[in-house]
């Protein structure tokens, strides 16, 4: 049964890729909202964690204004299925007029210093886009994606984001990632890394909202060792076709401390500006699953290392 679970969800992100590139774009759309809404309406685990995880964004908020966000957040990542689905058939100038990041100098600078620098950013807005128009203004980049089962899946996500122009490396089962993304930053490239949920024993705990919460220290410790700018980056959607963002003021590496110290402080300092977006903008961060440090099963140790799948990337 796990074996044709396996098949019937890669059958489904393929026929994403393959049919929905050729619907009228309205259509597309159209289609993809009403999938949101039903999937809202049928109150599915992944929508029930979601509204779960408002609640601790938005404490003040009544049951009906979380269920809106809620319904809010399914269209919006459901949005970013449609155009990730859609995004291979773009053109350069399509892709150039889809985002509209504010002080973009900030990126400008630290690569025109040669530098190199690290864009820090959460699962808000559509990534995949970001990245594609950074490449697009001619910053091609390095990143790392989870593996995914079945595995073909995954070899289909690297071939998508390979051919948006991102150099994508496997986060697990290749060679030393970590290595080969600072051999990248040393030689003044771009790292752009999604860093704000990592339940391994390597995760950074930091404060988010108020609560608990463990992030990875890749972004910080890359940033630290190679004197690469880190950059956090804030995504969201604002009703227009355009995608709007935000490259925040860098993240100094701390004068006091020792590695881990230093890279402690500067996950915080990620989790800060990160945790001010969500709030600005909750509809637009698609967290799905459990995040929280409280909100992990009773009998399941917190370090304990989520195996990512195809139903977790859903």
């Amino acid at each position: 049964m796990s074996g044709l679970g396996d098949q019937l969800t890669y059958g489904a992100y393929a026929a994403g890729w393959g049919a929905v590139k050729r619907l009228p774009e309205s259509v597309a759309n159209g289609l993809f909202r009403r999938i949101a809404d039903l999937a809202w309406k049928r109150r599915g685990k992944g929508v029930l964690r979601l509204e779960s995880n408002l609640r601790r964004v938005r404490p003040e908020a009544s049951e009906a204004e979380i269920a809106e966000l809620g319904r809010a957040g399914m269209r919006n990542y459901l949005r970013y299925w449609c155009e990730s689905f859609r995004m291979p058939v773009w053109s350069r100038e399509r892709i150039a007029a889809s985002f509209e990041p504010e002080f973009i100098e900030r990126l400008d600078e630290a690569m025109a210093s040669g530098r190199g620098a690290v864009l820090a950013l959460p699962h808000m807005g559509n990534w995949d886009l970001a990245g594609a128009w950074v490449v697009v203004r001619g910053y091609p980049f390095s990143t790392v994606a989870e593996r995914l089962k079945p595995e073909k899946l995954f070899d289909r996500f690297v071939a998508y984001r390979e051919g948006l122009g991102m150099e994508v490396l496997p986060l697990t089962g290749g060679a030393n990632t970590l290595a080969t993304l600072a051999k990248r930053l040393r030689s003044g490239g771009l790292v752009c890394l999604v860093g704000d949920r990592d339940l391994s024993a390597s995760g950074v705990d930091v404060s988010f909202m108020g609560e608990a919460a463990r992030m990875p220290a890749g972004p910080a410790v890359l940033a630290a060792q190679t004197g690469a700018a880190l950059l956090p980056v804030t995504l969201w959607y604002d009703g227009t076709p355009v995608m709007k963002g935000r490259v925040h003021e860098e993240v100094p590496v701390p004068e006091d401390g020792g590695k881990r110290e230093k890279a402690a402080a500067m996950t915080q300092a990620l989790a800060d500006v990160w945790s001010e977006g969500v709030r600005e903008h909750p509809e637009d961060w698609h967290m799905l699953q459990r995040f929280w440090l409280a909100d992990l099963d009773p009998d399941r140790a917190p370090a304990a290392v989520e195996q990512p799948t195809a139903e977790a990337s859903r």
